[in-house]
């Protein structure tokens, strides 16, 4: 499978994720929901292929990575219920460090070799672009979440984290206004593409998530969070509006054929759901709670209907596995077995690993 379809992953987890507190009635619906998100991840990397340097899905390779840090953070969410605290804290840390290492890879790479080799101009530029440069942010708001568990490595950790978050930031911005200009000079693009526009959300979501879950850690820094997330997220608000007017428009005009694009619907909204809850907790604002549950359920509706339009490219591709020659089906099946063995062995090894048996730091 491309790298695009980490995005499943991504956008599926996510419906898990951003569940809010108020619908905590809710919770083992999300156990499921992320399991399922689990599963995806694992059938992805087992069927990964390295492919030649495609300029086309080259941004989509910042999924992978946000795939990892969505479903280790579903670990410390959910999968103690499973497996314990420290047993899910140790695996969220396996996959937030494989996230992230990977994420900066992406961040470094991927911009790299589209201008060296692909030499694009104003009217490539796309709201995927961000996908590469986005995965440290998201590394920054799963990391803030593992700081009440770091035990000593708690400072070093939340270091990390604002670092993570500002180098992610200063990539993000420069594209913001290259896609700015990209619109206004040439409008948003294909229909295929005009889906992307969304994922503009992504990085100010997630940015107004990070810093204030990592105000909770330092109450120093709390008021940042505040003064930065507030603005932020109400710009995001208001690009929100603009995705959707083009969105309309496109789609009055010639039709929005499905793609897999569509699921830009789901992550980056997810993400806002998520800004929402942490400024409400900061600010103690009734009117934020309502927004994030307005959002979360805009983020249900978008996720039941990409993933509805997304099963019948899926199920033709299962029924083929299944009648493949024995042989075939075999090395398959092998790898599989092979793939859930060492996926075991992570999680033993991880689980030896050094955590805070009193769980969060008071």
């Amino acid at each position: 499978m491309p790298p695009n379809w980490y995005a499943t992953v991504m956008g599926t987890g996510i419906v898990a994720i951003a569940l809010p507190d108020r619908l905590a009635v809710l919770r083992p619906v999300a156990i499921g929901i992320w399991l399922v998100a689990s599963v995806m991840l694992a059938g992805l990397a087992v069927t990964w292929r390295n492919r030649p340097f495609d300029p086309a899905s080259a941004p989509f390779l910042g999924a992978p990575p946000m795939a990892l840090l969505t479903v280790g953070s579903g670990f410390l969410f959910y999968g103690r219920d499973l497996i314990g605290v420290p047993a899910a804290v140790a695996v969220d840390a396996v996959l937030w460090s494989a996230g992230t290492l990977l994420g900066l890879a992406t961040l470094a790479g991927v911009p790299y070799l589209m201008l060296t080799r692909h030499r694009p101009g104003l009217e490539d530029v796309s709201g995927a672009w961000l996908m590469p440069v986005v995965p440290p942010m998201v590394a920054s708001t799963a990391g803030a979440h593992l700081v009440p568990y770091a035990g000593s490595l708690r400072q070093p950790l939340i270091v990390v984290c604002y670092g993570l978050f500002g180098v992610s930031l200063l990539m993000v911005v420069p594209i913001l206004v290259l896609l700015v200009r990209r619109i206004r000079e040439h409008g948003p693009g294909p229909a295929p593409v005009v889906p992307t526009l969304v994922i503009v959300l992504g990085p100010i979501g997630q940015s107004a998530t990070a810093v204030n879950q990592l105000g909770t850690s330092v109450p120093e820094l709390a008021g940042f969070g505040i003064w930065y997330g507030l603005p932020v997220w109400t710009l995001g608000m208001i690009w929100l509006a603009v995705a959707a007017y083009f969105l309309a428009r496109t789609a009055r005009r010639g039709g929005l054929p499905f793609a897999m694009t569509w699921w830009a619907f789901t992550f980056p909204i997810g993400t806002c759901v998520t800004g929402a809850g942490a400024l409400a907790a900061a600010l103690g604002s009734a009117g934020m709670r309502w927004a994030e549950l307005a959002l979360y359920a805009l983020l249900v509706a978008a996720w039941a209907t990409v993933a509805a339009r997304t099963l019948p490219l899926v199920l033709p591709q299962l029924r083929e596995a299944g009648t493949r020659p024995d042989g075939a089906s075999g090395r398959a099946g092998r790898r599989v077995l092979a793939a859930v063995g060492k996926w075991g062995q992570t999680v033993a090894r991880a689980t030896a690993m050094t955590v805070d048996p009193r769980g969060p730091a008071s």
